[in-house]
């Protein structure tokens, strides 16, 4: 099996990129208005579908190693679930801003008063 070597300057490089993407991320989001998250949720699942699709991809290719296929596995599972998670509360908040009809009251017969 053959051993990762990975250069310490690339691995500093991504980690400081990841760093900075997580802290960018977090304050661009704690400062968006409520009124605003609904059309961010729908952005981020589509761009979880997109991460599902590149899981898929890794789970699908035949590799020397089963451990990518089973992190490709378990990265499916979990952009699946974010996905789906997603959707379901997006939907819970459209349903706050819909109106609800009034019912009009009716009397034995059936007729409306």
């Amino acid at each position: 099996m053959e051993q990762l070597v990975v250069d310490p300057r690339v691995l500093m490089a991504s980690l400081y990129v990841f760093a900075l993407a997580a802290f960018l991320g977090y304050q661009i989001i704690s400062r968006v208005p409520p009124l605003l998250h609904t059309p961010l949720m729908s952005a981020t699942n589509a761009l979880s579908a997109i991460s599902v699709v590149g899981a898929l991809v890794v789970a699908g290719r035949h590799n020397e190693s089963p451990i990518s296929t089973w992190l490709g596995f378990i990265a499916v599972i979990s952009a699946s679930i974010n996905v789906i998670g997603g959707f379901l509360i997006t939907d819970r908040m459209l349903k706050m801003f819909k109106r609800e009809v009034p019912v009009k009251p009716t009397d034995k017969k059936g007729n409306s008063k």
